[in-house]
């Protein structure tokens, strides 16, 4: 399958990882792995660098360190991760990374683009796993380079079953959203959900708004980064402010203000997580949870460290996808008491619908099928 990209949607994308380059000439950050880069039980050293969110995240960034230790473990050698604790780390910490030694280095985020084509093309003997991004900077449909593997996930079909189930459970008819930054792989939860909602008002005679997203000007409410701070509180609290009781957050850390906001409110107000199952990965906030929709970046991660570990490396995309079973949405935990005891059997038929084809859920992934 080949993939392409939406060029006014990732025009931005290649002007901030330019910038991040530029930056990025000083001297390499401290490593923040688990070993100096010597001697391992073999020759292959798997390395990875995280996006700004860092290694505890409780979102990508740990979902990724998790799927790298398991293969390392399985392969019998010790990783290398760095931290990126700001964009201008990035070409450091690769150029850190290829001077360690690495024989592949997996890059965590799309933020991450533009340095791991920089590296990529000065390090042809390298091989790289871009988590989240294509890296085609010169827009022409395909990875720029031979020695990098995509693992990117068509997210909106997951975010469309909880944008359903949101719409289902909301009492005030009124959900909201809202991200870290208008890139692909932010603003495809925000219109996935926003498609699950418009889906359950036309089948269930619903009118239910989303308040954060605009599907037509493919535009909504951004903090600015991916930080949990006051930006990101406010902007939740702006939402709580309008009615909404189900908040879709997207953009790592950021959930964590937003669950503040929610404890403030004093509200009954459900969240929905990202990438990872947020009850699990962070039990502070299970008690807030109705699902989280999910990637399998740990998965994906852990399968592409252990084909070039065992010299088998590929560099086709992986795109998950329901039929795959590389997204999905998550229990509802807490909530099962909650919604209504027909809406997982319809979450099931939608699922399939999507799988079979029957519903199609736009996306700029599923536009290149």
């Amino acid at each position: 399958m080949k993939v392409t990209t939406r060029k006014a949607a990732l025009g931005g994308l290649a002007m901030f990882g330019a910038a991040v380059l530029l930056a990025g000439c000083g001297s390499a950050p401290e490593d923040s792995g688990s070993t100096d880069g010597g001697e391992a039980a073999s020759d292959f050293l798997p390395c990875m660098v995280s996006d700004a969110g860092g290694f505890d995240d409780k979102s990508f960034n740990q979902l990724g360190f998790e799927g790298l230790t398991a293969a390392a473990d399985e392969l019998g050698v010790e990783p290398v991760t760095v931290q990126s604790d700001a964009e201008t780390d990035y070409a450091p910490n690769l150029t850190n990374l290829v001077d360690q030694g690495c024989n592949l280095i997996v890059t965590v985020g799309f933020a991450l683009a533009s340095a791991a084509g920089e590296s990529a093309e000065a390090n042809p003997d390298i091989e790289y796993v871009s988590i989240d991004d294509t890296v085609d900077l010169d827009f022409d449909g395909q990875t720029d380079f031979d020695n990098i593997k995509p693992i990117i996930f068509d997210t909106a079909q997951a975010a469309f079953l909880a944008g359903y189930a949101a719409a289902d459970y909301s009492k005030t008819g009124i959900v909201g959203t809202f991200g870290g930054m208008n890139f692909p792989t932010v603003s495809i939860f925000m219109d996935g959900f926003a498609q699950g909602v418009e889906y359950h008002n036309q089948e269930k005679g619903t009118n239910v708004q989303v308040l954060g997203w605009d599907r037509a000007a493919q535009d909504g409410l951004f903090t600015g980064g991916f930080e949990a701070n006051d930006t990101a509180r406010n902007t939740a609290q702006g939402l709580i402010d309008q009615n909404v009781d189900v908040l879709l957050p997207v953009g790592g850390p950021i959930y964590q203000s937003a669950a503040a906001a929610i404890r403030d409110s004093g509200r009954e107000i459900a969240m929905i997580g990202v990438d990872a199952d947020f009850t699990q990965t962070d039990p502070s906030v299970a008690d807030l949870m109705l699902t989280s929709i999910l990637k399998g970046i740990d998965v994906g991660t852990k399968e592409a460290v252990l084909a070039a570990g065992n010299g088998e490396f590929d560099n086709t995309p992986f795109i998950g996808t329901l039929e795959n079973e590389g997204v999905g949405i998550a229990p509802f935990h807490d909530f099962e008491s909650k919604v209504s005891s027909s809406l997982q059997g319809e979450l099931d038929d939608l699922k399939a619908a999507i799988i079979a084809g029957d519903i199609k859920v736009e996306s700029y992934l599923s536009a290149s099928e």
